[in-house]
């Protein structure tokens, strides 16, 4: 070692796939001799490319959304670790942030979608061994390719040079998601020439996970070509093609559970003797970039383009003039008969309770006899149809890393991306019927005036539009690094540009649906600063600080896209206040950190939609949230304790209030046309005021969490690990109209419930917390390396004592009125009830992998 100084060093040695070592040194005049190294397999690595992480949940509002915890799967930190795949399980959020507050680059290139702020992991599925080169920056911590949002920053690397060379192929058998796994991939090395390529692909597949009619099918295709001009200039080009095939699992009630338990789908039914799930989602977005680097001793600068094109879809049953399919529609339970408005029926529920026992499922046969025999006109009372999102994104990006002195650095970058998708619905079976009358049932209106109304499979009905949107993202960032301290400063600034192009003329919105609506314009702006104070190399403290202001997503600023072009009225800018304080420690045989932070979200807002019956009236509406303030605080604390050479003992915790710290204004739209007698206001929309859910939880899962591990690892290369994980303070989303003055209003008088008493209101208005369980993981695995060969086996099982826990629920928004909620929930066993998602059972992993 040249150029040093004498004096206390830290050794930090580093290996791809190996863990890293770090020693403390004294430089003198004389040789210094370290001795042997020996570096071990990094499991941690092993766990990322084997484990199944559960993070994929269907919300609600039918969105589905990828985990924050997702992005963490390669980081070292203990508590991040066990967030990432212990947590998961019951869909833990980091800090009680949303996905879209963790900003995914894809070899620099920025993957959050436009419209909700969300990446696609699904875009890169099931290519473990190419996308395990992670770069994390986790939180408020200083990135040096993007700004980053509360999350911090990830950037995943495809260069074949950063990749192992060689030759990986693994087979796993599971029973969660899919059953079985093939994956094969093949890294050529540098060449002679300063070439090289990689190669990877996958498939994985399954009839039936966990859930009950979940099918999976997915396959994805990598490829990836370097050339190494020169030691300081190289271009790279990557495609991925990722294909994901599933179905999907609802939300169920307590009287549905207790019915059928907590494996049960209503979404799947036989037809000729095989399982047809009528709620599929089907993701094919092609990505291929272009990457320029240089990296020089003082200079790095990246820049790139890219383009992804393809299509989401969503499948669902429709119905017109016709019985709801949906075997756990409110009519067909028990339930139903015991809140008769005329009093309990017992005989009926009985009856009920028995037909639903025997047909809790889609009856397929019935809906192909309903469309084929009793329909004298051929036309469908029942069809299959996608919802489908097709979206090309282009990119177009360049960062640029400085380093003028040994204690400066200085990053900048820019990014463009241009979004442009086609949203409409499309006909995919009419289950035996001949054609579609494309005409809205409920207000005997035409969908489009200028198009055909008959429509027949594979034609575009019920609504279509275009969305356009356009950001451009800068920032600046300056860090020093001096002996005892180093501290940082970054901006940024944010342009976002949104507007809809309406394809149908919609009767039901003449003056207001077809062709472009207007521009709507954001230009943000924000700040984030922090320092590390290095009291000695095992002692260090860390703050960082953030505000930012950022404009709402595309699907947050339009009201109603599929049928208008109208906007949220006064819409403005969410702001973004944060601060973490964070100790870490790092001795011989113990390491860890405690960290707090707090976190201020206001003037967010959202949008919902479903049918409601309000103090004012009923319909199908589309609740307008604004001026949502929102409170995330909270300790994480983690630590490692090396009780012996083949033994580690860890622990994880994180305690945390996230709650409402304001109360923001409900505005609800809908159809003024319909053909209901209690219809809302003729005006189209009501103000239904303010909102009082101050201090009411946020419905960002378990708000307590601890884990504790136990870790063998032996000399001749097998480990074994458990932890024992306990999670609580899970709280369901509330409905927000119950909340608002109209609540209280009868809506046959218009005047306040006269049986409406503060405490019979506040006993149907509290928040329901979720039961608290454990979960108990075990996890192994034995390796070999023999002539040049690699092999590893891996088994992971979780939740070993088979618990059945709740992950997550929602208060149904159906009864927006006190006198119907209080006689819904008279008999204990509400037909309106509160709708729950549950967790796997008792699930296992096993993989097989040979590299060499």
């Amino acid at each position: 070692m040249t150029g040093l100084n004498k004096g206390a060093y830290t050794l930090r040695i580093t290996a791809l796939d190996f863990v890293e070592k770090r020693f403390p040194i004294e430089l003198a005049d004389e040789d210094l001799d370290i001795g042997k190294i020996h570096l071990e397999r990094d499991i941690i690595k092993e766990r990322t490319d084997n484990l199944i992480t559960l993070n994929e949940l269907e919300l609600s509002n039918d969105e589905e959304v990828i985990s924050g915890a997702a992005h963490l799967q390669a980081t070292r930190d203990i508590y991040l670790s066990r967030a990432a795949f212990d947590f998961s399980q019951a869909f833990f959020k980091i800090r009680g942030y949303d996905s879209r507050e963790a900003t995914i680059l894809l070899n620099g290139h920025k993957m959050n979608k436009l419209s909700d702020g969300r990446a696609q992991w699904n875009n890169w599925g099931g290519l473990n061994d190419v996308t395990r080169n992670q770069e994390l920056s986790f939180g408020l911590k200083a990135a040096r390719l993007s700004f980053g949002e509360l999350l911090g920053v990830t950037n995943i690397d495809t260069r074949p040079s950063v990749l192992r060379p060689g030759i990986r192929v693994s087979a796993s058998v599971a029973n969660r998601t899919y059953a079985g796994r093939l994956m094969a991939t093949y890294n050529s090395g540098k060449s002679d020439k300063g070439w090289a390529y990689a190669i990877s692909g996958s498939r994985r597949w399954g009839n039936e996970g966990f859930v009950e009619g979940t099918f999976y099918s997915a396959y994805s295709i990598f490829g990836s070509l370097e050339h190494i001009i020169n030691r300081r200039n190289s271009l790279h080009l990557t495609a991925i093609f990722a294909s994901n095939t599933r179905g999907q699992s609802a939300a169920i009630t307590d009287e549905v559970f207790t019915l059928e338990g907590s494996r049960y789908n209503p979404f799947w039914g036989y037809q000729n003797g095989k399982v047809r799930n009528s709620r599929i989602r089907k993701i094919q977005e092609p990505i291929l970039m272009l990457n320029y680097s240089h990296l020089s001793e003082k200079i790095r600068l990246n820049t790139g383009i890219a383009y992804q094109i393809g299509g989401r879809t969503k499948s669902r049953l429709g119905y017109f003039n016709a019985p709801n399919p949906d075997p756990t529609y409110y009519r067909y339970l028990p339930s139903y008969y015991f809140n008769s408005a005329i009093g309990p029926n017992f005989s009926n529920a009985a009856l009920a309770q028995e037909g639903f026992k025997e047909n809790a499922q889609i009856d397929w046969d019935r809906i192909y006899r309903v469309n084929t025999l009793e329909n004298e006109d051929r036309s469908a009372s029942y069809l299959l149809y996608d919802d489908v999102v097709d979206e090309g994104i282009f990119s177009l990006k360049g960062t640029v890393n400085l380093k003028p002195s040994p204690a400066l650095n200085l990053d900048a970058g820019i990014t463009f991306r241009q979004s442009n998708s086609k949203n409409y619905s499309r006909i995919n079976d009419l289950l035996g019927a001949q054609r579609h009358d494309d005409i809205d049932p409920f207000s005997n209106t035409l969908n489009d005036l200028e198009g055909n109304t008959t429509k027949e499979p594979g034609d575009i009905f019920n609504y279509n539009y275009n969305f356009n949107a356009k950001e451009i993202d800068g920032f600046l960032q300056l860090k020093l690094v001096k002996e005892k301290w180093d501290a940082f400063i970054s901006g940024r600034l944010i342009r976002s540009s949104f507007y809809r192009k309406g394809i149908y003329l919609n009767e039901r919105y003449p003056q207001n649906s077809l062709g472009k609506s207007k521009v709507v314009d954001f230009l943000n702006f924000g700040i984030k600063t922090g320092v590390v104070f290095n009291f000695s190399a095992r002692h260090w403290v860390a703050v960082n600080a953030t505000y930012f202001k950022r404009p709402p997503t595309l699907k947050n600023t339009f009201i109603n896209p599929r049928e208008h072009n109208t906007t949220v009225a006064n819409i403005s800018n969410a702001e973004i206040s944060s601060i973490d304080l964070g100790y870490h420690f790092r001795f011989q045989d113990l390491k860890g950190r405690i960290t707090g932070y707090y976190t201020r979200i206001q003037d967010d807002m959202n949008i919902n939609f479903f049918f409601v019956d309000t103090g004012l009236g009923s319909d199908f509406v589309q609740e307008v949230i604004t001026d949502m303030d929102k409170l995330h605080l909270g300790l994480e604390i983690s630590c490692a304790y090396q009780m012996s050479s083949a033994v580690r003992l860890t622990f994880a915790g994180s305690v945390a209030k996230y709650l409402f710290a304001g109360d923001p204004q409900i505005n609800i739209y809908f159809d003024p046309n319909g053909q209901r007698n209690d219809i809302i206001s003729e005006k189209g929309y009501a103000d239904l005021g303010m909102a009082t859910i101050k201090d009411y939880k946020l419905p960002q899962g378990p708000q307590k969490a601890y884990s504790l591990g136990l870790d063998y690892r032996d000399p001749k290369y097998w480990w074994l690990g458990m932890t024992a994980n306990h999670l609580a303070n899970n709280y369901v989303s509330i409905s927000n109209i119950r909340r608002t003055s109209s609540f209280l209003l009868d809506p046959k008088t218009s005047h306040i419930a006269t049986n409406a008493s503060e405490e019979k209101i506040a006993q149907l208005l509290k928040q329901n917390k979720l039961p608290d369980f454990y979960l108990l993981n075990i996890t192994g695995g034995k390796s070999w390396l023999s002539d040049g060969k690699y092999i590893s086996v891996f088994v992971s099982i979780n939740n070993v004592f088979n618990t059945v826990f709740k992950t997550g629920g929602y208060e149904q928004g159906r009864n927006g009125n006190f006198n119907q909620l209080a006689h819904d929930n008279l008999g204990g066993s509400p037909s309106f009830g509160p709708k729950y998602w549950y967790g796997f059972g008792r699930t296992f992993f096993l993989n097989l992998a040979v590299s060499f």
